[in-house]
């Protein structure tokens, strides 16, 4: 171990109990992270002692200490289970282009239907179970289904039945070589987790009998691809834990960082929902992926098969922001919007600048200081319709909506959302979305954010033209906790669709004038 550095440190938390100094030293970044969990022995219980359930599981107290870092984990960290299994899926489903051009029309249909079959079905998610087995029935059921229903166009378009059969023939064999790919990747994908090539770090959340439980069987089988490098709980927790504590929920962040974790594991944890959920959605948290147990054992999903570590089932948790692949298609479907209607808007921009200018004079633009993604500030560009007497006032006066110095041109234009078309320029530089939680004052966020405790949760996205909560009747004066709780349902359950149905609903609004 290094040398404690003579500067200070915060006091511990309180939520750590009578940890020692090496261990707080490692919490806190003050120590080489050097301890290998995984070949420590567990000190020998002491005669006539008690022995805790951690002992009988073969943890020890050095449980307690956080894992060193991986190289593996460190490698594989950005590695995803479809970069493996949709490549394979590809060449098998072409692979009767190479023994015959008739037919690659019907070849390409089938390819591209079957790749999405296969992703709306939850085939390219990740698993911690890996077993073609268990993928059998779905893969069988999507093949059939994608065969048949590009069979019956071909038959449509070709009234030749050997052309028909000819092409059926080649769908046979893409569908037998994916079915041969996918079983050669599960198996290797159980091979590489075998020897640790490839893991990530996991941090268990609940250190209950099932916390347990989980740890146990991520230290004995690596085939799951996890890591156990610590687990946090309540300070309730902390006496008669069954798995020792690395630290409290508040500390949860901080272990993120220190322990290069990338996955969270929802056990049992001793806290009511609101307190995990407030701790989840912080910003380290955010981006690791989740995983829990269910509460119920017995509410087995309907869709797709059923997950488990050893013979406890756990279930993949969404997104609880935007990254990856659904932040690459958020992110393009905005600047293809942004682009295409400042072009086809451009008339209506212009009207509505010259209307601005001889209504009110010089300054037809209105910049002011909104809070966007990850409370970093930014400014939002607007067609002007009042004066404001100072900054300050524009920065702390909630609603203008009947204030007289608001001309009837830009009442018009407030009603209409036209005072909002310039934002498309905030939008094409990557400070808003076309959707999503709309923009507040810095003021208003720190006053919303301590009154309303789901309020600050709201900017782990991009802020957005429209919303969800404006869409539904939620602007002006209305509660302000009924309008978070709208932009966090939008966030947990984020799609395209849900995109364009807000942006369909918004026209809506406009052409019936229902702003503000």
């Amino acid at each position: 171990m290094s040398s404690q550095p003579t500067t200070s440190h915060p006091a511990p938390s309180p939520h750590l109990g009578g940890l020692t100094e090496q261990r707080m030293a490692l919490l806190h970044g003050t120590a080489e992270n050097k301890v290998f969990l995984a070949s420590s022995p567990a000190p020998p219980a002491v005669a006539g002692g008690p022995q805790t359930s951690a002992d009988r599981a073969g943890l020890g107290t050095t449980a307690v200490l956080p894992y060193p870092r991986s190289e593996a984990s460190a490698r594989t960290r950005w590695l995803r289970a479809w970069m493996m299994t949709l490549p394979i899926d590809a060449v098998a489903l072409l692979t009767p282009l190479a023994l015959s051009q008739t037919y690659w029309r019907g070849t390409l249909a089938n390819a591209v239907l079957t790749v999405a079959i296969f992703a709306a079905g939850g085939l390219y998610r990740p698993r911690r179970h890996v077993s073609i087995l268990d993928e059998l029935p779905g893969l069988g059921g999507r093949l059939l289904a994608s065969a048949a229903v590009v069979a019956i166009i071909a038959a449509e378009r070709h009234s030749s039945v050997e052309y028909v059969g000819g092409f059926m023939r080649g769908v046979a064999l893409s569908a037998a070589l994916v079915i041969v790919g996918r079983a050669l990747s599960r198996a290797l994908t159980i091979l590489v987790r075998k020897r640790r090539w490839v893991e990530h770090n996991a941090i268990i959340v609940g250190s209950g009998p099932i916390g347990l439980e989980l740890a146990r069987m991520l230290r004995r089988y690596p085939r799951y691809g996890l890591r156990f490098v610590g687990c946090v709980d309540t300070p309730s927790r902390q006496d008669d834990a069954a798995l020792p504590l690395s630290g409290g929920l508040d500390d949860l962040e901080h272990l993120v960082r220190l322990l290069d974790c990338e996955v969270l594991v929802i056990a049992d944890p001793e806290c009511p929902e609101s307190t995990l959920m407030e701790t989840l959605l912080r910003p380290r948290s955010s981006r690791c992926d989740l995983w829990a147990v269910p509460r119920l054992w017995g509410s087995r999903s309907q869709g797709g098969y059923p997950d488990h570590i050893g013979a406890i089932p756990i279930v993949k948790i969404g997104d609880v922001t935007f990254a990856g692949p659904r932040w690459a298609i958020k992110r393009a479907s905005d600047l293809v919007f942004a682009a295409v209607a400042l072009i086809a808007l451009s008339p209506v921009l212009l009207l509505c600048a010259i209307a601005t200018f001889v209504d009110g004079g010089r300054g037809v633009f209105f910049r002011q200081e909104r809070i966007g993604r990850y409370g970093k500030p930014f400014k939002v560009i607007k067609f002007r319709t009042m004066h404001p007497a100072d900054e300050q006032e524009s920065q702390t006066n909630w609603s203008i909506a009947h204030d007289r110095r608001v001309s009837l041109i830009g009442r018009f234009m407030r009603r209409t959302s036209l005072d909002e078309l310039p934002q498309l320029w905030n939008i094409l530089r990557g400070e808003m979305s076309v959707v999503g939680p709309r923009p507040e004052r810095p003021h208003f966020v720190e006053k919303f954010s301590a009154e309303y405790p789901n309020y600050a949760a709201r900017h782990r996205v991009p802020v957005g033209l429209t919303g969800l909560a404006q869409v539904s009747g939620l602007r002006g004066d209305t509660p302000i906790s009924d309008r978070a709780r709208f932009d966090n349902y939008y966030i947990e359950n984020w799609s395209l669709w849900l995109d364009i149905k807000v942006v369909l609903r918004t026209v809506t609004e406009v052409f019936r004038g229902g702003g503000r």
